[in-house]
């Protein structure tokens, strides 16, 4: 596998170098995702969010986004990647994905897991339960909402740190940028909390 070093270069540099650089010939187009995300899905470093478990439509959109530059809160290295994979590949991407076994949840509970608790199973004031969208069984209409649990801690709260900030704005109607600006940094911290020590049912969405 003499592209395997380069690939995974390719994944931990803060600087992309191009993609057509790496030969990626021969390689199932989610081996090329899985050398960041894992293999099967459950990615071994923070920066990179597990996708195992997750809906196949949700991995479509981002997939979509990040391509046509829709999202670009990771320094531009999905962009570049997502050039490079034929677009007649992402179907077979996401269903290999969401097929996968879901990532096991944290081992242990953070600080906050009962505040983070308390917010996506309930809201507050002025705020809705975060699980009317990401819960098992929220399907809204025309929002492709992740599932959320047993996500990388530090992923999650990046990600929301995105959206209160304006750095990713790729959501339906601004809805997530909304909620998250509305957020206090430690509530933040209490979900991310939350959701990355619980269990992700598996294969919920269909």
């Amino acid at each position: 596998m003499k592209w395997l070093p380069a690939l995974i270069v390719l994944c931990l540099t803060a600087s992309i170098a191009r993609a057509d650089m790496v030969d990626t010939s021969g390689m199932e187009p989610w081996e090329v995702c899985g050398l960041c995300h894992g293999l099967e899905g459950v990615s071994p470093m923070p920066r990179f969010p597990h996708l195992a478990g997750q809906r196949p439509d949700y991995i479509e959109k981002q997939f979509r986004d990040f391509r046509h530059g829709r999202r670009r809160n990771d320094g531009g290295q999905m962009e570049t990647v997502t050039m490079e994979i034929e677009a007649g590949a992402l179907a077979r991407i996401a269903t290999y994905f969401a097929e996968q076994p879901p990532p096991p949840p944290a081992p242990k509970k953070g600080p906050r897991f009962e505040q983070g608790r308390e917010l996506f199973l309930h809201g507050r004031s002025a705020l809705g339960a975060c699980a009317d969208c990401h819960g098992p069984s929220a399907r809204p209409t025309g929002i492709d909402a992740p599932r959320l649990e047993a996500q990388h801690r530090d992923y999650l709260v990046k990600q929301l740190s995105d959206f209160a900030d304006g750095m990713r704005s790729n959501d339906p109607d601004g809805i997530m940028q909304t909620v998250a600006a509305a957020l206090k940094p430690a509530e933040r911290e209490a979900l991310a909390d939350y959701l990355a020590a619980t269990e992700r049912r598996e294969r919920d969405f269909k």
